[in-house]
């Protein structure tokens, strides 16, 4: 099995998922989305559950490494971690709007679903992220305010992508949505920083 084949698959089924939603998830689907013979997906995630966990194990992949590009986890001072985390959720809301709403449709499915549940471990890398570069800031407590940042953090992206937030913020993609980002975050920071 080459990982080039399971991403290419694992890229469809998020397609699917952002598109029509987790019930338009199956097996048959993903071939066709992706061109390949039907029973190919099959081949790769045997289950739906194997399909499920493939599409959040992709997700975490291609959102760390634009984490990693971005510099969210170099020790940065609180208004170049604002900036960073401010490009980085704009990216999230634009170029890689799919995956973000896909992520937010597994995460929904793991609530139903407990034999699911395993997906959720796929948020420990952005917290122990958090955690290090706040206690590299000098955080008080730095593993709880991690946790409070991120939860700030995917809160502000959801509501300013599907909620109503949506209605009044700036238009993604533009430095006016980056700008606003980056001053929220900036507030989170300054309540976690204790500044």
């Amino acid at each position: 099995m080459t990982t080039g084949r399971r991403a290419a698959l694992a890229d469809a089924a998020i397609h699917i998922v952002a598109t029509r939603g987790m019930r338009g998830l199956t097996h048959r689907a993903v071939d066709a989305e992706a061109g390949v013979p039907a029973g190919s997906t099959s081949a790769y995630f045997r289950t739906r559950k194997a399909l499920v966990e493939g599409v959040v194990r992709r997700l975490a992949e291609l959102d760390g490494a634009e984490v990693d590009e971005a510099g969210v986890g170099l020790p940065l001072d609180p208004d170049q971690l604002a900036e960073a985390i401010a490009h980085v959720l704009d990216r999230w809301m634009t170029t890689a709007r799919e995956r973000t709403l896909a992520r937010y449709a597994c995460l929904l499915e793991a609530t139903h679903h407990p034999e699911l549940r395993g997906v959720l471990a796929h948020g420990a890398r952005p917290r122990a992220q958090a955690t290090a570069v706040l206690a590299a800031l000098g955080a008080d407590d730095p593993e709880r305010r991690g946790r409070e940042l991120v939860a700030f953090v995917d809160g502000l992206l959801f509501d300013r992508l599907v909620g109503a937030g949506a209605l009044g913020a700036a238009t993604p993609g533009t430095p006016e949505s980056r700008a606003e980002l980056a001053a929220a975050v900036r507030a989170a920071l300054r309540g976690v920083l204790g500044t």
